[in-house]
């Protein structure tokens, strides 16, 4: 995990990880932004009920350290994978309630151009990027636990394979989400992951990522440790994970289940 301030975007910092060949990628704090309480300050999602004048700001203001105009979704919790490379440069960058483009309803997006930054919001949900070891094709997903279970990963990365059939090798970083000593789920939960595993790995090696609550039916469940194993199974030879927790980590993050209603941060990637 490195911190970093995003030039020349005032006041805007993240995080990232590893320099990666071909690849630019961060998610963004929650500091450095207009919004008020409880969405201080960098909200930038337009569907939390935050004044949608603020959420213009702080788009504009993180525009300031992209290549291009980044390419929103409007994520659903689904599997759906959208191509972002035969749609307009301005499609998704509105608020709602303005005009434009409507953003694409889906939960990842893939891109072969160059300059064109693909987005994620998430509140405690993992953002994931995928590319190739040499950045020829790239993909960004959206892995609640629902779309996660139901395989956004792996549909992401079968959309890359079919723009890059030549490829061999798969990287991924996994951004900040709910970490496993926040993030308690009840018994359906485990079951999504363990009844519907890819297959390949023992029932066992999927149980390991949830830890039983002393006393009741719930369980602390490792979501990136889920996405990692779900992600080396379809065939990506390296993941790396930020470590960030959006639940503890107050000062950074919004939560979604800490503070229902909260705003949304960002993750960026581009191919540069």
């Amino acid at each position: 995990m490195t911190a970093i301030t995003l030039e020349p975007a005032p006041g805007i910092q993240g995080v990232t990880g590893a320099p990666w060949t071909g690849v630019r990628y961060f998610s963004t704090w929650r500091i450095g932004g207009v919004s008020l309480p409880p969405r201080d300050s960098l909200n930038l999602g337009a569907h939390v009920g935050d004044d949608p004048a603020a959420v213009q700001e702080n788009r504009r203001r993180l525009r300031q350290a992209l290549p291009g105009e980044p390419f929103w979704l409007e994520q659903v919790h689904g599997t759906e994978v959208f191509d972002a490379d035969g749609v307009p440069d301005a499609c998704g960058q509105f608020a709602d309630g303005e005009a434009g483009v409507p953003p694409a309803r889906a939960d990842a997006a893939v891109t072969t151009r160059r300059s064109r930054p693909l987005v994620i919001m998430t509140a405690d949900c993992l953002p994931v990027v995928l590319a190739d070891e040499h950045g020829t094709v790239l993909g960004v997903a959206h892995a609640g636990w629902r779309g996660l279970a139901s395989g956004v990963l792996e549909n992401t990365l079968d959309a890359m394979r079919r723009r890059a059939p030549g490829v061999r090798r798969w990287r991924a970083w996994i951004g900040p989400g709910i970490g496993s000593r926040a993030f308690q789920v009840g018994p359906e939960v485990r079951a999504a992951f363990i009844d519907a595993a890819p297959a390949g790995a023992g029932r066992a090696h999927w149980a390991s990522f949830f830890v039983a609550e002393p006393a009741s039916d719930r369980w602390l469940a490792d979501l990136a440790g889920l996405a990692g194993a779900r992600l080396r199974q379809a065939g990506v030879s390296y993941v790396a994970s930020s470590g960030e927790c959006t639940w503890t980590q107050a000062d950074r993050y919004f939560s979604h289940r800490r503070d229902p209603g909260s705003g949304r941060q960002a993750t960026l990637a581009w191919l540069p």
